[in-house]
């Protein structure tokens, strides 16, 4: 009986295998769910609802990145914040 070597599975590469099997199961159930709209054609979604998801799906992706000068711009505005919250709670006191 041959041994197999002692392969170790690390958390990425199991994370890895699993996000390949994960998008090879997705693309297989896509091209059937295409397969069974192309059968029957009224079981498919109107077209307004199908923009409405695709629409959802593209603001749900989008990531909103900062300039430099606006996170220095809102790092300025936090710490005038903070600097009158702690003289109002010195003024409290």
């Amino acid at each position: 009986m041959p041994k197999t070597p002692n392969v170790r599975l690390t958390a990425d590469r199991l994370r890895q295998l699993a996000h390949t099997g994960a998008d090879v199961t997705l693309k297989r159930l896509r091209a059937e769910i295409i397969a069974i709209e192309r059968a029957f054609p009224e079981l498919r979604l109107p077209q307004r609802r199908r923009v409405v998801r695709q629409s959802v799906k593209a603001a749900t992706t989008r990531t909103r990145t900062m300039s430099a000068a606006a996170r220095k711009a809102v790092s300025a505005r936090m710490k005038r914040y903070w600097a009158e919250r702690r003289k109002a709670q010195a003024k409290v006191k």
